[in-house]
């Protein structure tokens, strides 16, 4: 068995993906390994490091510094208290409250994501002070392991606890290089594993006679089989394969690979996030059913989506030509749980690209960046969070009424995320994914380049990137053209690229770079309409690019303003640099803003239009 385990091993160095969380921050100026896909399909994108892209001033940088900064101010033994509380251990500290005190909802459930955040940040930043707080903060929690899994004993969520555990010390390792990291991981898995089911259990299966507690009737078991893949591949470990294939989610990945749209119903942001143990599993295992499964569960996600890309309305995917997500509007204030929906998004969409370089994945991408997370309210250092983005007539940010619920567990993380998720690397150059203000660095040919990417999309259509190489250097640079982008042009040095920019590819761009070399993307921000659903099809949002615009409400309690198509078609900038869209109606000035630009104001995401559209409207 051991030689069969290390033979596979080997095979999977060639055709296995890295993690983000695996990912090496040393790497800042290497080759990435090249990662095949089964069946001799090319090669994997490589993530760069986490320190290869530096985000530049913006509202990237700022709220990944905001959680960066929240987490090194928490207490590190109030964060510790749960496990030494229910192992039986003295708990010096206070509790957090909320969802993360020792008898709560969810007892430390946020633990392992917070180490996995700050072991980013680390990587981002290389700051002494952050990797020091990870380190202590594994050596205590080490200290806390009870050998019989006291703490998962009359506990709801052994499997989310346990999956968001082995996450943050697999990244204390890699990132935080934490050599009592991967002891404990052993530890932790003896102590779980009795408290774990026996295959991957859907969300709200019914509690079985003797069943602990209610572990089984709400946990996600079938999430766990990413990061038992990720474990096995760094410690060679056999029983973190065989648990990784015990609990990869069958039934709903056959389902999803047939083209059975089995969504409907199911709890949308851990479904959606098990799309991601089914892309590892095509990675590691080489099966095309898991990819397919992937796609597909994507494109279903994506045909259900709100105009913002947020999805699962009351947390839950819907029935397709139900006209649920409009009815939603009506008074369904948890539209979309919006930290960690948009993590699993981000995670599935960075798959997807890097498998099939298809631009469609980081269009979603971007669409779920600026119309839900990055509007997110900032997490308060009590724990209140934001949770829901709120989608209905009356709309309004709040944050949720527990403290530390699971989003503010995603929100850090994805914040340390948007590094690797801007650029990715080929054999033959880099492909830009999100036109974000950066600094990226990476080896081609043998030699150290970068890329500096400055501009001020989406409010911008101009985005300027500048290269910096030591000599000249052949190779291509990808730009991802997103398909409402009809117009689009390139220039290289002031002159246009011989390649079109063609809307919904990644558009090349192959030459002998040399230092200073300048490509100028023009991208238009058209403005276009988007219905909720085709059950209502008088009910559109408006968007300028990838922002959807959404409409003030003056005055809340007033009758909604009768509008058309037209109307909103003819909302203007008042001039260049505003974050704001207006028109005129009558004597009245409508406003539309971004969910960026928007704090506790009300407002509308969808009108009511009155006329039909025009034949081959988009609305």
């Amino acid at each position: 068995m051991h030689d069969r385990v290390n033979g596979t091993r080997r095979r999977l160095a060639l055709l296995g993906a890295l993690s983000p969380s695996l990912a090496l921050t040393q790497r800042a100026h290497s080759a990435p390994e090249q990662q095949l896909l089964p069946g001799g399909g090319g090669a994997v994108l490589a993530e760069l490091g986490y320190r290869q892209v530096q985000l530049a001033s913006g509202p990237l940088q700022r709220q990944a510094s905001e959680n960066h900064a929240l987490l090194m101010n928490l207490d590190e033994d109030s964060l510790l208290r749960p496990f030494r509380l229910r192992a039986g251990l003295p708990a010096p500290g206070t509790d957090l409250g909320g969802w993360y005190d020792t008898d709560a909802f969810a007892p430390g459930a946020t633990f392992g994501q917070w180490m996995s955040a700050l072991c980013r940040y680390h990587a981002i930043s290389g700051a002494a002070a952050t990797r020091a707080k990870v380190q202590r903060l594994v050596a205590a929690y080490a200290a806390s392991i009870e050998p019989q899994g006291k703490f998962y004993r009359h506990n709801r969520f052994p499997a989310y606890i346990y999956d968001k555990l082995v996450g943050g010390l697999l990244d204390a390792h890699r990132h935080a290089q934490d050599d009592g990291a991967l002891p404990a991981l052993t530890r932790t898995t003896r102590a779980a594993a009795p408290y774990l089911p026996a295959h991957a259990m859907p969300h709200g299966e019914a509690i079985k006679p003797g069943d602990d507690f209610s572990k089984h009737a709400w946990d996600e078991s079938y999430t766990l089989a990413e990061n038992q893949f990720f474990a096995w591949r760094e410690t060679g470990d056999a029983q973190y394969y065989a648990r990784a294939r015990r609990f990869l989610y069958d039934e709903f990945f056959a389902a999803l690979a047939a083209g059975h749209n089995a969504l409907p119903g199911k709890h949308a942001y851990s479904h959606a996030n098990s799309l991601s143990s089914a892309a590892q599993a095509y990675l590691t295992l080489g099966s095309p059913m898991y990819l397919r499964a992937a796609q597909n569960g994507f494109a279903m996600i994506d045909a259900q989506s709100f105009a913002t890309g947020g999805w699962g309305p009351n947390e839950h995917f819907v029935e397709p030509g139900s006209g649920a997500l409009g009815a939603s509007l009506e008074d369904q204030v948890r539209s979309f749980e919006t930290p960690c929906g948009a993590y699993a998004h981000f995670k599935l969409t960075r798959y997807l690209l890097r498998i099939t370089r298809d631009a469609r994945y980081g269009d979603s991408m971007e669409r779920v960046l600026y119309n839900t997370v990055l509007g997110a309210l900032p997490i308060a250092p009590d724990g209140h969070a934001f949770y829901h983005s709120d989608y209905t007539r009356l709309a309004q940010k709040c944050f949720n009424d527990n403290l530390w619920p699971c989003c503010s567990g995603t929100l850090p993380m994805i914040a340390a995320d948007y590094s690797i998720s801007t650029c990715f690397q080929a054999a033959d150059g880099l492909y830009v994914n999100l036109y974000v203000p950066a600094d990226v660095s990476w080896e081609q040919g043998g030699s150290s380049c970068g890329l500096s990417i400055r501009t001020a999309y989406p409010y911008d259509s101009s985005i300027l990137l500048i290269l910096s190489v030591p000599n000249p250097q052949t190779f291509a640079v990808y730009l991802r053209i997103p398909a409402w982008a009809a117009g689009a042009t390139l220039r290289v040095n002031g002159r246009g690229a011989s390649l079109p920019a063609q809307p919904g590819s990644f558009a090349a761009i192959r030459r002998e770079w040399r230092a200073g070399d300048r490509i100028e993307l023009e991208l238009p921000l058209p403005l276009r309409l988007q219905r909720v659903d085709d059950e209502h099809r008088d009910t559109v949002a408006l968007l300028a690019g990838p922002l959807a615009l959404m409409r003030l409400l003056d005055d809340p309690s007033s009758e909604p303003p009768r509008l058309t198509r037209a109307d909103l078609l003819a909302a203007r900038r008042p001039d260049p640099q505003a974050h704001e869209w207006q028109f005129a109606l009558g004597t009245r000035t409508v406003r539309l803003r971004p969910f960026t630009d928007i704090g506790f104001e009300r407002y509308s995401l969808y009108q009511d239009v009155r006329e039909l559209p025009a034949e081959g409207s988009q609305a």
